[in-house]
């Protein structure tokens, strides 16, 4: 079998559309058949860590479950209304990334720095809030205390890190799209939306989780 002949996803290499030889990130994109490699890259990162995220939870769970007072007594009660409102901040950051992978994709540069700039802004705010609380709860009960606290610190300690990690993807991006849109680029802020979304899922996944303890 010739080189020519070799099938990729049931045609040809010769017949399958390569982004790089497009003439412009729009053209590219109408010429993708799927998502691109980086955003099945992204996929199977965030699947893994949602297993991982899923052990957490149910690990808290059954603590809770298996103790007649959660949070045992002494620990304080999780505050509510304020993290409600914290990750509902953080989630607005979906639409926005949305929105700038939308605008990458028809080469309006102008629009997606503008709304990656608001998300990195919003996480950023989100994130020095979280870590300044953290370390307040840190001082009132430390996560050597009992199973409570350490099940309560590890789960918003992770959060807190993918929270991170999206700032440091916001920055990479910016830097980036500072030289202009390429097909390259639009791909890896396809990638980064999705893991964005994921985080966002996850925030709400974990602050349900410790505010079950005040329900009682």
């Amino acid at each position: 079998m010739s080189a020519g002949d070799y099938i990729a996803g049931g045609r040809r290499v010769a017949d399958v559309p390569r982004t790089t030889a497009a003439t412009s990130v729009t053209q590219a994109v109408a010429q993708r058949t799927g998502p691109p490699a980086a955003w099945w890259g992204m996929l199977m990162l965030v699947t893994s860590e949602g297993v991982l995220f899923a052990a957490f939870i149910g690990t808290f769970f059954y603590l809770r479950f298996n103790d007649p007072t959660w949070p045992p007594t002494g620990d304080p009660e999780p505050k509510v209304i304020v993290p409600l409102i914290m990750v509902a901040v953080l989630t607005t950051t979906s639409p926005l990334l949305q929105g700038a992978w939308r605008a990458a994709r028809e080469g309006r540069l102008f629009a997606t720095r503008v709304l990656l700039l608001v998300a990195l802004i919003v996480q950023s705010g989100y994130f020095a809030y979280e870590v300044t609380d953290y370390g307040h709860e840190l001082q009132k009960s430390p996560i050597s205390a009992d199973a409570y606290t350490s099940a309560h610190y590890v789960l918003l300690g992770a959060d807190h890190a993918h929270v991170f990690v999206g700032i440091l993807f916001d920055l990479w991006l910016l830097w980036k799209l500072s030289t202009g849109i390429t097909t390259y680029r639009a791909n890896a802020l396809q990638a980064i939306t999705l893991y964005t979304h994921f985080v966002n899922v996850l925030t709400w996944a974990v602050i349900g989780a410790i505010l079950s303890a005040a329900v009682g």
